[in-house]
C-alpha cells in the first residue's frame, strides 16, 4: 500500500512565506534562465512551447507546494522546488538523489521534508545531471560533510554552465561508468548508459527495492535533449533500452508528480524511438534542415513536440546526428 506524506498546511504556508519568489520554481519547469554555451538555452525547456524558459510561463497556475510521498518501502520522492528528488531510507542513514534549485531556502525545505520521514543522517548524495534544478545544492550538502557523487561530465559541464540563479558547486567525487555505495542494507548503483538529456546523465538503481531514479532521462512530461551540453536523441533510445533491462518496479522521473511503472517507461522509450525513426527517415528523403522539425509528425505522441530544438545550437547538432544515423542505415 503506497502512503502519501505532504507538508502540513500551516508549515507549508510559513515556509513559502519565508522563501523569495525567485527561489520558488515550479516543478517541471527546469532551472530558470537555463543559459547554455554561447548564451543559448541549455536546460530543460519543459514548457511544451520551446527551449529554455523558466519561472512561470504565460501566467499559469502557481506552483504546488513541495511534498514528499512514499513510492515503496524505504523509498520516497520529493516534488517541487525544482526537479524531483529521491530519498532512500535505512536506519543507518539516507541516500538522496538530486538537490533541488540552487539556494539555501530550497535546501532547507528539502531537508525539512526528508526529516519528516526519517531523522537518520544523509550518508550519500547522487546528482543526475548539471542543470541547477537538480544540481543546485551540491555545495550545501558538501558543506554539511555529505559525499556528493556525479558523472565526470557533470563537473565538466558546470565549467561553462551559467544559469541566472548562479553556478552550482562542483562535486568532489566523480565516476565515469558505474559507482556503488551501501548504507546499512540499502544499496545504490550509479550507471552511465550514454548520452541523452545531456552527456553526463546518471541513473541511480536501488536493486534491493527495485526502484530507479532517472533524472531527466525519463520524465513525466515531454523531454528534450540539451545538445549544447552533449545531449543526443540518437543515443537516448539505447540508454533507455539499458534501463529497461533492469528488473525495476518503479522509476522516479526527473519531473512529474508520480513514479512511473515499467509500462510507462516503455511508452516513454517508444515515443523517443518514434521521433528518432521519423527524423532519420525525413533526413534520408532530403528534407532541408530548416524544414526538419515541421516534417517530424508528433501529434500522435501525447503532447510531445520538437519546439525545444528550434534554436540553431540544438537544431544543427540534431540534424547532423540524424544525417549520420541515416548514413549508417543505407
Amino acid at each position: 500500500m503506497r502512503r502519501v506524506f505532504s507538508i502540513a498546511m500551516i508549515a507549508a504556508a510559513l515556509i513559502a512565506a519565508s522563501v523569495p519568489a525567485s527561489a520558488q520554481a515550479p516543478a517541471g519547469q527546469g532551472d530558470g534562465a537555463r543559459q547554455g554555451r554561447g548564451g543559448a538555452p541549455g536546460g530543460d525547456g519543459r514548457q511544451g512551447g520551446g527551449a529554455g524558459g523558466g519561472g512561470r510561463q504565460g501566467g499559469g497556475p502557481p506552483a504546488a507546494p513541495p511534498a514528499i510521498k512514499q513510492v515503496t518501502q524505504g523509498v520516497y520522492m520529493v516534488t517541487g522546488l525544482g526537479g524531483n528528488s529521491t530519498v532512500r531510507v535505512d536506519p543507518a542513514g539516507l541516500i538522496i538523489v538530486d538537490t533541488k534549485n540552487l539556494g539555501e531556502p530550497n535546501y532547507n525545505q528539502l531537508m525539512d521534508l526528508v526529516k519528516s520521514v526519517s531523522q537518520a543522517p544523509v550518508k550519500y548524495v547522487f546528482v543526475t545531471h548539471h542543470h541547477q534544478d537538480h544540481s543546485g545544492n551540491i555545495g550545501s550538502f558538501q558543506k554539511a560533510g555529505v559525499p556528493v557523487i556525479v558523472h565526470a561530465n557533470l563537473n565538466k559541464n558546470l565549467e561553462t554552465y551559467a544559469p541566472a540563479q548562479g553556478k552550482p558547486e562542483m562535486a568532489k567525487i566523480t565516476y565515469t561508468k558505474d559507482k556503488k555505495v551501501k548504507v546499512g542494507k540499502a544499496k545504490a548503483e550509479a550507471h552511465y548508459f550514454g548520452r541523452g538529456h545531456t552527456n553526463g546523465d546518471t541513473f541511480v538503481w536501488f536493486p534491493d527495492v527495485k526502484v530507479v531514479s532517472a533524472g531527466d532521462m525519463i520524465t513525466g512530461t515531454a523531454p528534450n535533449s540539451d545538445m549544447p551540453f552533449g545531449g543526443s536523441v540518437v543515443e537516448w533510445v539505447p540508454a533507455l533500452d539499458k534501463v529497461l533491462k533492469l528488473p525495476f518496479t518503479y522509476v522516479i522521473p526527473g519531473h512529474g508528480n508520480d513514479p512511473l511503472t515499467r509500462a510507462q517507461v516503455k511508452e516513454f522509450r517508444d515515443k523517443w524511438n518514434t521521433i528518432l525513426t521519423r527524423g532519420i527517415e525525413s533526413v534520408k528523403k532530403g528534407t532541408p534542415k530548416e524544414q526538419l522539425l515541421a516534417s517530424i509528425k508528433v501529434d500522435d505522441l501525447g503532447g510531445w513536440n520538437m519546439n525545444s530544438f528550434a534554436p540553431a545550437n540544438r537544431l544543427d547538432p540534431l540534424y547532423a546526428e540524424l544525417q549520420a544515423a541515416a548514413a549508417k542505415k543505407k
